[in-house]
């Protein structure tokens, strides 16, 4: 991605709904609150935080889905596979679940939040934690430390 010109393709488990990334992640992270629990159906969710004009929907038309609330939860109609979410507050990217990537290997979470509601036996190998979300003063300083790791690869 950068200037390559690469781009991350996906879709949901049937194929009916496709999606693309063009911009790096600007930070990747799991969510152990027993909300992403309940929805993922595991232990945490997976999010790979892309600028918003770096991603669209290249085919079907997901639905909003989860408690739909301000922060809009999309998924798959038919086989409703959760996809991606708009956070309420933070137009500037959408969460990508990186498991729907046609190629998710570069994946890894940098940061899992709500640890305080995690399962006792689930691990991440990210490098920070948080017992609720970052506050909002945190973000730059995150988002710059996950740049510092380089572009993930295919990204460069």
């Amino acid at each position: 991605m950068g200037g390559s010109g690469r781009s991350g393709e996906g879709g949901c488990r049937c194929g009916q709904v496709r999606i693309r990334i063009v911009a790096p992640p600007l930070l990747t992270m799991a969510c152990h609150c027993a909300g992403c629990q309940r929805m993922s159906a595991s232990a945490f969710s997976l999010s790979a935080a892309i600028p918003s004009e770096g991603f669209s929907v290249t085919k079907g038309a997901p639905v909003i889905g989860g408690l739909h609330g301000a922060t809009r939860h999309y998924f798959c109609p038919h086989c409703m596979s959760w996809m991606f979410t708009r956070p309420e507050g933070f137009d500037m990217f959408v969460n990508v679940r990186p498991t729907m990537l046609d190629d998710p290997s570069w994946f890894s979470p940098f940061i899992e939040t709500f640890t305080r509601e995690k399962l006792a036996w689930a691990k991440t190998p990210a490098v920070r934690s948080f017992e609720t979300f970052p506050p909002l003063d945190a973000d730059a300083a995150l988002t710059r430390d996950y740049a510092a790791l380089g572009e993930p690869p295919g990204f460069a």
